[in-house]
């Protein structure tokens, strides 16, 4: 195979890959635009093996087939509910993969000509490394193995300070000092900045952090691509950085956040909740008995069955009760009294980006009835009813005047707005970012307390 030819291949294998990513955008189209982007993945790997002259190679069809084995197991077998901190694994073995390609190389004589080569190596290494044990961490903390709430060990940012600076003065001496010298401290260094980095990130960034990792695993592809003169890498690679990244940069302002600030830790570590402002908090303080008083116990039926006009708000809540088949069951019922069904979708509900049109197109919910927050928002002021499912931090409106915590300034879901709100919650404990809803005790809200599948199918039991 000539190299025209093999860059011919590749330009068109990248453009499959783009056509597919952009056909994911789409319902209609997600689910053909993702076998796409497989098939030409898999022919890439075809066709490197082809000019490399590999095809015959028994010890590398062995191991792929056994990565396609272990693959197809989790993809059986991981629950939905798991699938965040799947990704974030998927991410960090994606990084490790680029670092293997840097090590191996690094360590192979001859492989790597020029100072370029050796430069870029350490490089992929480097973000490789921080990609995976970032993953890791991430993966523990959204399957409960580490702890979800921010992590703040003593001198953090001293220690953050001192590996970073360490992993980019191996990338910079890389060919100067020894190259044993130069594998041992850019791997240790770089593991322990992805550790440090990761460990306090906490609460509503969680969703931008492994956006993040995901970036930079495509990144760390990249840069390998260039140390070993793969151009189908670098195009591949590419790609995932840049569309990771894209991602990144739109939840940072979906969320009001700079990406510096979720790198520093400085969004995430949470602080003593500022005081609320004086007018509305003293009433919401009032005592129980007191607001009952002032007004109506809301009847919670009677709504149901009145209302005309109903956004329902999806949370990890409902993904963890796996309630989503029960609140299409809702929906149906609403719509079979004339009411007009929409689903507000908050850019980071749930721990991943996506994580709630995922699980509600599972159960067949229509996808133009998923709303994102900045075009449904101000439409809660004027619907009958508003129906929270397991969502806590992005309906929070303490991200108005609570300074100091993790959600401050975060735009939120306006539900608080709505005349009447169900809330179905298992309990009255903050959200995950750990700071009290003032609107479990807002005078216009029901609260549902328990199992979502129960709670919403208790709902669900009124309109009979």
């Amino acid at each position: 195979m000539t190299n025209i030819t093999y860059y011919i291949i590749c330009g068109v294998l990248a453009v499959a890959v783009l056509v597919g990513i952009a056909m994911m955008s789409k319902v209609k189209t997600a689910a053909a635009g993702n076998l796409l982007s497989a098939c030409a993945l898999a022919a890439a790997i075809l066709i490197v093996l082809w000019k490399g002259e590999l095809l015959s190679n028994i010890g590398l069809w062995v191991s792929m087939i056994l990565g396609l084995g272990m693959g197809a197991l989790l993809a059986y077998r991981v629950k939905m509910i798991q699938m965040p901190q799947m990704v974030a694994l998927l991410n960090g073995l994606g990084g490790a993969a680029s670092a293997l390609v840097a090590i191996v190389s690094l360590m192979t004589e001859g492989s790597l000509v020029g100072a370029f080569a050796i430069i870029t190596a350490v490089l992929a290494l480097v973000i490789g490394m921080v990609t995976l044990s970032g993953s890791l961490v991430a993966a523990g903390k959204l399957a409960k193995l580490l702890p979800q709430r921010p992590v703040v060990l003593p001198a953090h940012s001293l220690w953050i300070g001192i590996t970073l600076i360490l992993s980019l003065a191996m990338v910079v001496l890389a060919t100067v000092l020894g190259r044993p010298i130069v594998l041992i401290v850019s791997i240790a260094a770089s593991l322990l900045f992805g550790v440090f980095f990761s460990i306090r990130v906490g609460g509503a960034d969680m969703p931008i952090t492994i956006s993040l990792l995901n970036s930079l695993s495509g990144v760390a592809g990249a840069i390998a691509g260039m140390a070993i003169d793969e151009v189908l890498l670098v195009a591949v690679g590419g790609i995932v950085g840049a569309s990771g990244l894209l991602l990144t940069q739109i939840m940072c302002k979906a969320m009001n956040r700079g990406l510096m600030d979720i790198l520093l830790g400085k969004t995430s570590v949470a602080a003593k909740p500022a005081d609320a402002p004086a007018e509305a908090p003293v009433e919401e303080a009032a005592p129980a008995e007191e607001a009952e008083e002032e007004a109506p116990q809301i009847d919670a039926a009677e709504v149901l069955r009145n209302a005309k006009n109903v956004i329902v708000v999806p949370g990890y809540g409902m993904a963890l009760a796996q309630a989503q088949s029960n609140v299409k069951e809702l929906a149906d019922k609403l719509e079979a009294r004339g009411a007009q069904l929409r689903y507000a979708i908050h850019p980071v509900a749930g721990r991943m980006p996506g994580h709630m049109n995922v699980l509600l197109c599972e159960v067949d919910v229509p996808y133009d009835q998923l709303y994102e927050m900045n075009d449904i928002n101000d439409d809660f002021a004027s619907c009958d009813l508003v129906i929270i499912v397991g969502a806590n931090d992005v309906v929070n409106p303490a991200a108005g005047f609570a300074e100091g915590t993790p959600i401050y300034g975060m735009p939120v879901l306006k539900a608080a707005d709505a005349p009447v709100v169900i809330v179905c919650n298992f309990d009255l404990k903050p959200g995950y970012a750990g700071v009290p809803n003032p609107l479990y005790t807002a005078k216009n809200a029901v609260l549902m307390l328990g199992d979502a599948q129960e709670t919403v199918s208790s709902l669900s039991a009124m309109l009979d």
